[in-house]
């Protein structure tokens, strides 16, 4: 129970980096789909707010706050979200970008892991620079696209998540420290 509350955010990212890696695997057009239906539920949601939060605030606060066209566009960007999302994976390569910009963002998170590490004199950091090294290259990789399909990008950026998800899960159990806890390992000063 102590290893859950200690790590707790990063079994979260770990669970849902192999969720997601393992859904894009398994069918990428679908997954991204139901990912940009998703986001329409919620603008449609959002706008239908803005809509009746129009009607009900004062006229001059809500003709100053445009809630009635904000709330409009947005349902309208939701509805056509939920109706043509193959759109978006088809015109919009962006969506494989995006996922690089997040695996290169947990590399970065994984540098700060690293010198914070070095700099503790803590031992183990050797792992987590490994893991940002790999974050980093394979989200230069699927932003260069050296790939001749898109379904074979689609299906790298999912291994990619997968195995840094097994890999952050390697780091958390080889990090453990002598006293039986997950962790940031000690040092050798401290223990002295």
């Amino acid at each position: 129970m102590k290893i859950l509350k200690e790590n707790l955010s990063n079994i979260i990212v770990c669970i849902f980096e192999l969720c997601v890696g393992i859904l894009l695997l398994m069918d990428p057009v679908e997954f991204t789909v139901g990912i940009v239906a998703g986001a329409g539920v919620i603008l449609i949601i959002v706008g239908l707010i803005n809509v009746i939060k129009y009607f009900c605030t004062d006229p001059s606060e809500a003709a100053y706050g445009q809630f009635l066209f904000k709330g409009l566009l947005a349902a309208l960007v939701g509805i056509f979200c939920m109706v043509r999302g193959e759109w978006f994976v088809s015109s919009i390569p962006i969506l494989t970008i995006l996922y690089a910009l997040a695996i290169l963002a947990a590399g970065l998170g994984k540098i700060q892991w690293t010198v914070d590490m070095i700099r503790m004199r803590r031992i183990g950091w050797h792992f987590t620079a490994i893991s940002a090294a790999l974050s980093i290259a394979c989200s230069a990789v699927i932003m260069v696209n050296p790939f001749g399909s898109d379904i074979v990008l689609w299906r790298f950026t999912a291994i990619v998540l997968i195995l840094e998800a097994v890999f952050d899960i390697v780091i958390l159990i080889c990090s453990k420290r002598k006293d039986g806890e997950i962790g940031l390992p000690k040092t050798e000063e401290a223990e002295a």
